[in-house]
C-alpha cells in the first residue's frame, strides 16, 4: 500500500459502493468486493468471514485462497488468528503471521504460501458481524494507516452487509420453545413495580443509505450543522426541565451530556474520517463503534456505563443527519425494551404512554435508570436474549418486583398480575392514609424511620413518606454518575442541596463507599478475586486521604450553621476509625482557622458491617457518637456468603436465631456505652423483619422509601408487650429461621406485614 492516499481510498470506496448496490447475487457481488480490496490494497488475498450462528466466523468470500474454502471453512471466534480478531473486535497486523501462538493452518484453504496478514473486525450497530482480512505472500510490516484504511473499507462493508442481510436475523438464533406458550426471562431490578403492556422496540441505531461522499467540504458543513443542532435539542431539554418537580433529580445529568455532546477529541475524530471519504453519518457511525468496542475492553464497569451517554450521543446526531422524526407515536401502555437507552433518548418518549422499561445492559448508577427512577418506570436490566426473544408488539408483564419479564403471557398470568397491581395500589393509599401518623406501636412505643438516599431524586421520598430524616445518604452515588470526581466546591454544592431537600430533618452523610462492586472511575484499581472484602470504603480512603479530606471539607462547609453527622464505612478495628476520625478533626481545624462558620453540632460515627468490630465495641465507644448497623454487608461477611450469588439467596436468613442474639448483643454493649444505634440495611425496611428489631430494642431504623409505608403499618398494628417476649423466647431455638413462626404470630395477631 505504499503511496496509497486519501484520494485512493475515496476512490476505493466509491467503488466498492457501487459494486454492491448493483445487480446479481449477494454472493456475486462479495466475490467482487473482495477481489478489488485486494487489488487496491496491493495484497494477494482478501478474504471476508461473516459471523453465523453460534459464534461461528464462515468463509464467505475470497480472493486468492481457495475457492472450495468457502462455505466451508468455519473458525469459532477466539479460534485462530480470525477468531482472535472477532473476539477482542481489534485490528491485528502481522509481518509473520505464521509465528504468532494463536495461528491455526486450515489446509483446505491454501494460505501455505501466504506469510503476513492484517485483518479487521466488521462492525454492525456496535456488534462485531465479521472479519476482513488481506495476506501478503512477503513477510510485510503494515503501519498504522494501512490498518486505519482496512478498519474503514470494513465499516462500509459491514453495512452494505446488514443492508443485504447476507446473514438473515432469524438464522443467528436457535428457536426456543413453543413460540405460543408465554417465557419468562429474568433480570435485576433498578426500580421496583409493575408494568402491563405491549412491547415497542427502541431501535436507535439508524440505518445509513449513502456511505461514501462526493465532497468532504460538504459533509464537514453538514457535521457541523447537526452539531449545531445536537446542542440545541440538549439545550431545549435542559430548560424545559425548570419547574418541573420530577426533573430536579437528573437536570444535572443532562447538564453532564451537555459536555459530552462539546468533546473536541469526539469531534476532531469524526472529521478526520470525513476527510478519508466517508459521509458525515458515516463517520458519526465509526467513530461510535470504534469507540464502543475500544470502551467495552474496559474492566471499569463506571466507564463502561458511559457507554449509554455515548450511544445516546451517536444516536441523536445520527438522527439528526438523517432528516429526524424517526421515533413513531408510543401505544398506550409501552413497555420500552432496548440493549441499553441514554438519559435524552428516554426523555424523548411519552412518558404518560411509557409502563416500563426493559434492558439487556444496564446498572443501577447509569444516567438512564436515575431518569426512570425520576419518572417512576419500574425497570428490570442485564435480561439476557431481550431484544433476539421479544418481538414488537409482544404483551409483556413487566415484573420489576421479581426482576422478571414475562412474554407473551396468557390471560390467566395477565389476569393475576393486574389483582396484583390493584392490592398494591390499594395498599398504597392505605399507606398514604397513615403517612402523617407516627410510627408508634399501640402500647405507646415510638420508632424513629428514616430514609436512605444516594441521589438528589430521593429526596422527594422524605415528603412522600414523611419520613424522619436521613439516616443513610450514601455520598458515593454521584462521583459514579460523573465522568470525573467532583471537587471541593461541587461536593459542597450538591451537600447544601440535599440539606435545603431535608428541610431541617437530620441527614447522616456517609463517606465514600467506593471500590469492590462500585469501583470509582479515577481510582485505577486492578480486578481484585474478592473485591467485596478488598481495598475498598475506608481502605481506599486512608490510603488516599486527599480523596477523605476533600470530601470531609465540602461536608463542613456544606453543613456551616447546620447540624453536621458524618459516618465512616467499612471500618473493621477501631485505629481505622480513630484515624478517619482525627482526618475529620483536622479539615474541622483548618475550618475555624479560616474563619469558617461553624456547624450548630457535630456527630461522627462508624458503619458496623465488619463482623471483626463486634469484639471492640467497648473500645469504639469511647470515641464515636453513634453506631449504624449495615446489615447487607454484615449478613454476607457473618455467613461468608456473597449477597450476589442467587445460590446462596436463600441459605441463610436475616431472621435466624444466631443472627438475632448478635444484634441482641449489640444492643446490649451500646446501651452500656451510652452511644446512639440504628440499622441502615434492608433487614430494617422488611416489616417482619423491622417487628424482630423492635422487640429487640432497636427503635432507630433507615430503609428506602418503599418501605416506610408498610414498616409504619407494621408498628402501628403491633403491641410491642407481646411481640417481645415472643420474639426473645425463641433466640435460643435450634430452628435455621424465625422467619414462618413470627409470621404465624403476626397472622394470628392481625398484624401488618
Amino acid at each position: 500500500m505504499s503511496g496509497f492516499s486519501a484520494a485512493d481510498l475515496r476512490r476505493m470506496l466509491s467503488r466498492l459502493r457501487d459494486v454492491m448496490a448493483g445487480i446479481g447475487a449477494v454472493q456475486e457481488r462479495l466475490d467482487k468486493v473482495v477481489a478489488l480490496i485486494a487489488n487496491d490494497l496491493r495484497a494477494d488475498v482478501c478474504s471476508c468471514y461473516v459471523m453465523r450462528a453460534g459464534e461461528v466466523l464462515e468463509l464467505f468470500a475470497t480472493f486468492g485462497l481457495s475457492q472450495k474454502a468457502v462455505h466451508s471453512t468455519r473458525l469459532r471466534v477466539g479460534e485462530g488468528l480470525v477468531g482472535e480478531i472477532a473476539a477482542h473486535a481489534r485490528p491485528l497486523a502481522l509481518a509473520d503471521a505464521w509465528s504468532h501462538p494463536q495461528f491455526v493452518y486450515r489446509p483446505e484453504t491454501g494460505e501455505d504460501f501466504f506469510r503476513s496478514l492484517m485483518g479487521v473486525p466488521m462492525i454492525q450497530a456496535g456488534r462485531v458481524i465479521g472479519v476482513l482480512v488481506v495476506q501478503t505472500r512477503e513477510e510485510r510490516p503494515f503501519n498504522d494507516w494501512e490498518v486505519e484504511t482496512l478498519e474503514t473499507v470494513a465499516m462500509v462493508i459491514a453495512e452494505l452487509m446488514a443492508a443485504s442481510q447476507i446473514v438473515r436475523r432469524e438464522e443467528l438464533f436457535q428457536a426456543e420453545g413453543n413460540a405460543l406458550l408465554h417465557v419468562r426471562l429474568t433480570g435485576v431490578s433498578l426500580h421496583p413495580g409493575v408494568g402491563i403492556g405491549v412491547a415497542v422496540m427502541h431501535k436507535p441505531h439508524i440505518r445509513i443509505g449513502r456511505l461514501v461522499s462526493d465532497d468532504p467540504v460538504v459533509e464537514e458543513q453538514r457535521l457541523q450543522t447537526a452539531l449545531d443542532t445536537l446542542r440545541k435539542e440538549v439545550d431545549a431539554l435542559i430548560d424545559s426541565t425548570h419547574g418541573d418537580d420530577f426533573a430536579d433529580g437528573y437536570r444535572d445529568i443532562l447538564e453532564v451530556y451537555r459536555m459530552f455532546a462539546d468533546d473536541r477529541g469526539w469531534i476532531s475524530r469524526i472529521s478526520e474520517v470525513i476527510a478519508s471519504g466517508l459521509t458525515a453519518e458515516a463517520a458519526v457511525q465509526k467513530v461510535h463503534d470504534d469507540t464502543r468496542v475500544r470502551m467495552m475492553q474496559v474492566n471499569d464497569p463506571i466507564l463502561r456505563e458511559r457507554l449509554q451517554d455515548l450511544d445516546d450521543l451517536a444516536n441523536r446526531l445520527l438522527s439528526i443527519l438523517a432528516g429526524g422524526g424517526m421515533r413513531a407515536e408510543l401505544p398506550d401502555n409501552a413497555i420500552l425494551v432496548c440493549r441499553a437507552i441514554g438519559p435524552t433518548e428516554l426523555l424523548d418518549y411519552d412518558r404518560r404512554k411509557l409502563k416500563g422499561l426493559v434492558m439487556e445492559e444496564g446498572s443501577p448508577t447509569m444516567h438512564a435508570a436515575v431518569v426512570a427512577k425520576a419518572l417512576d418506570l419500574p425497570v428490570v436490566a442485564q435480561v439476557q436474549g431481550a431484544l433476539n426473544r421479544i418481538d414488537a408488539l409482544d404483551q409483556i408483564v413487566l415484573d420489576a418486583n421479581a426482576g422478571q419479564v414475562v412474554l407473551r403471557p396468557s390471560e390467566e398470568v395477565v389476569d393475576l398480575y393486574m389483582a396484583a397491581v390493584e392490592a398494591r395500589t390499594k395498599q398504597k393509599a392505605a399507606y398514604a392514609a397513615i403517612r402523617d401518623l407516627p410510627a408508634v406501636t399501640r402500647d405507646g412505643v415510638k420508632v424513629t424511620l428514616n430514609l436512605n438516599a444516594g441521589f438528589l431524586l430521593d429526596m422527594h421520598g422524605l415528603t412522600e413518606t414523611n419520613a424522619d430524616g436521613i439516616g443513610l445518604y450514601r455520598t458515593e452515588m454521584p462521583f459514579l454518575a460523573l465522568p470525573q470526581l467532583p471537587d471541593v466546591k461541587t461536593q459542597e454544592t450538591l451537600y447544601k442541596q440535599v440539606l435545603d431537600g431535608a428541610g431541617g430533618r437530620p441527614v447522616t452523610f456517609r463517606t465514600l463507599d467506593v471500590g469492590g462492586d462500585k469501583i470509582a472511575a479515577s481510582s485505577g484499581q486492578a480486578p481484585e478475586d474478592n473485591p467485596a472484602m478488598g481495598w475498598r470504603s475506608i481502605r481506599l480512603t486512608l490510603d488516599r486521604p486527599s480523596l477523605l479530606r476533600q470530601q470531609l471539607r465540602a461536608l463542613i462547609k456544606a453543613t456551616a450553621g447546620r447540624h453536621l453527622r458524618v459516618m465512616f464505612p467499612m471500618i473493621a478495628t477501631v485505629s481505622e476509625f480513630q484515624a478517619a476520625r482525627r482526618i475529620f478533626s483536622m479539615e474541622l481545624d483548618r475550618h475555624y482557622k479560616q474563619g469558617g462558620r461553624a456547624p450548630l453540632s457535630v456527630k461522627v460515627g462508624s458503619m458496623l458491617e465488619v463482623p471483626s468490630l463486634l469484639w471492640q465495641l467497648d473500645s469504639l465507644a469511647k470515641c464515636t457518637d453513634f453506631i449504624s448497623i449495615g446489615t447487607n454487608d454484615l449478613m454476607q461477611f457473618v455467613f461468608a456468603a456473597d449477597r450476589g450469588n442467587t445460590r446462596l439467596a436463600n441459605r441463610y436468613d436475616t431472621l435466624s436465631p444466631a443472627v438475632l442474639n448478635m444484634l441482641a448483643s449489640v444492643i446490649a454493649r451500646c446501651k452500656a456505652g451510652n452511644v446512639e444505634l440504628s440499622v441502615c440495611g434492608e433487614m430494617a425496611g422488611a416489616p417482619l423483619d423491622a417487628l424482630a428489631l423492635i422487640a429487640l430494642g432497636f427503635r432507630n431504623l433507615s430503609m428506602s422509601a418503599a418501605g416506610i409505608g408498610p414498616v409504619r403499618a407494621a408498628i402501628r398494628s403491633a403491641v410491642l408487650a407481646d411481640l417481645e417476649p415472643f420474639v426473645r423466647s425463641r433466640l435460643t431455638s435450634p430452628e435455621t429461621s424465625l422467619r414462618e413462626s413470627l409470621r404465624a404470630f403476626a397472622r394470628d395477631r392481625g398484624l401488618s406485614v
